[in-house]
């Protein structure tokens, strides 16, 4: 993509996205000290214990996070425009591994093609389709083995 520097609002965008990875991620690790998630070492101090009966925090898979990311590029690529470099970031500054960038660009080449014959709802709406059904084969049978940014 671009090699010139980030746009503000794309920084911005990339950090949020960022900062909200790292945090699903910490929780899916058991949480900041490595303690099992919900725990006492997750707790501020003071904090009261949860009332017995309360549901578990949800933790977000690798496929519903990769839906997101690949569900809010695609957004983003949609909204520049065909043809245009909408953020001028590489799969990596977009928070996206190598195979989750690859399901991003087929996900918003087939959304391009049903905006121009349905229009923008309808191809918003395939995206975030493709995106789940792509993201959840990609991680069908767990963590992908073929490496941290694969």
């Amino acid at each position: 993509m671009g090699t010139g520097p980030m746009p503000g609002s794309a920084r911005a965008t990339s950090a949020a996205t960022l900062i909200a990875a790292l945090a699903l991620g910490c929780s899916a690790a058991g949480g900041p000290s490595g303690g099992p998630a919900g725990g006492p070492a997750d707790a501020p101090a003071g904090a009261p214990a949860p009332a017995p009966g309360t549901p578990a925090p949800h933790t977000t898979s690798p496929a519903e996070l990769c839906t997101a990311l690949v569900t809010h590029w695609s957004g983003v690529l949609l909204d520049a425009g065909q043809g245009r470099d909408a953020v001028g970031l590489d799969y990596q500054a977009m928070g996206l591994s190598g195979a989750q960038y690859e399901i991003l660009r087929a996900v918003t080449a087939a959304a391009r093609a049903e905006e121009r014959t349905g229009g923008p709802a309808p191809g918003r709406a395939l995206a975030a389709r493709e995106a789940g059904a792509r993201c959840a084969e990609r991680h069908r049978s767990g963590a992908p083995t073929d490496g941290p940014w694969q």
